[in-house]
């Protein structure tokens, strides 16, 4: 007996989120680091990255967007993910104890969900100046300059860390991505909140 855990839809809006993320993050330390300038070779050379980073960062915040959409209602803090936050060291050592019970979304889950809907936001915004400098006022342009790095540096951080929590930390969790299900069991050790949800559905 398998439960689904993710529709067909959210996870072909995450992985098109993913793939577009991937593709804006590496054609962007390409442009921010001549050290990196080599990654421009795998796509297709400097004026074929420099044309291709700002179209991806786009398709990123749209799909990013209709993420954002279909699950902002399962995304608010409560008063247990603080506690949850608390115990997150511990957590990640694979220590349950004391953790609260996690709904269908753990409270670190949250957090990235909502350091990547607010790293997208800074990003566009940032991205649309520096593609658009002529149109610009030169302040706007020297504080892109700065904001557009670091919070690429944040994402980034955020989704390496996400990875590593989903193929390392919490066993099953990229299954479940992949194909939208998980067994009883799984769901009851990480989500057992969600899990009574539903049997009491």
């Amino acid at each position: 007996m398998k439960i689904e855990r993710f529709t067909f839809t959210e996870r072909a809006v995450h992985w098109m989120t993913a793939i577009s993320f991937v593709y804006a993050g590496l054609t962007g330390l390409a442009l921010w680091s001549h050290k990196l300038y080599w990654i421009a070779s795998v796509f297709g050379g400097g004026p074929a990255t420099r044309f291709a980073h700002p179209w991806a960062g786009t398709v990123f915040a749209v799909v990013l967007g209709l993420m954002f959409r279909s699950w902002v209602s399962s995304m608010r803090l409560d008063a247990q993910d603080q506690v949850w936050l608390r115990k997150s060291l511990q957590y990640a050592m694979n220590d349950h104890h004391g953790v609260p019970d996690a709904g269908r979304f753990n409270a670190g889950q949250k957090m990235l969900f909502w350091t990547q809907a607010v790293a997208a936001l800074v990003l566009f915004a940032s991205g649309f100046v520096l593609w658009n400098p002529t149109w610009m006022p030169r302040a706007a342009r020297l504080i892109a300059i700065l904001v557009h790095p670091a919070a690429a540096l944040v994402s980034i951080t955020g989704i390496i860390l996400h990875i590593y929590m989903g193929v390392f930390v919490v066993p099953k969790a990229l299954h479940a991505m992949v194909r939208g299900e998980v067994t009883p069991g799984w769901a009851r050790a990480h989500h057992r909140a969600w899990y009574a949800g539903l049997k009491g559905k």
